[in-house]
């Protein structure tokens, strides 16, 4: 693959990656907003350090402010796992060609 095609699908991997992230802290702010009725920067704050496995600052105190609180970071740990795959897709998929490690190759009997 040319290295011109390599970056362009490179590039939209890191856009969409990034999109993702966007819309996990969205979820997420939202949520602390409303449920723990923190202000906008505290609830971006508390989101993007669960979204980054840092933790919380503000500790929930209501039933349904924990149960958001869990479920969020649940999602966090798998939504951040996910959003590296699709950022480094491209880059693993042209390492594994140079490897020479494509099982499509091996098939057709090429090296």
């Amino acid at each position: 693959m040319p290295l011109s095609r390599f970056i362009r699908r490179l590039a939209s991997s890191f856009a969409a990656g990034l999109g993702l992230v966007a819309i996990s802290l969205a979820i997420g702010m939202i949520g602390y907003r409303q449920l723990m009725r923190l202000t906008w920067i505290d609830s971006f704050i508390n989101a993007s350090m669960i979204l980054s496995g840092m933790g919380p600052l503000a500790v929930p105190q209501t039933a349904a402010a924990k149960l958001f609180a869990g479920t969020y970071a649940l999602f966090s740990g798998l939504a951040v796992l996910g959003i590296a795959g699709i950022m480094f897709a491209p880059a693993m998929h042209r390492l594994l060609h140079y490897l020479h490690a494509d099982p499509g190759d091996r098939a057709n009997g090429q090296r």
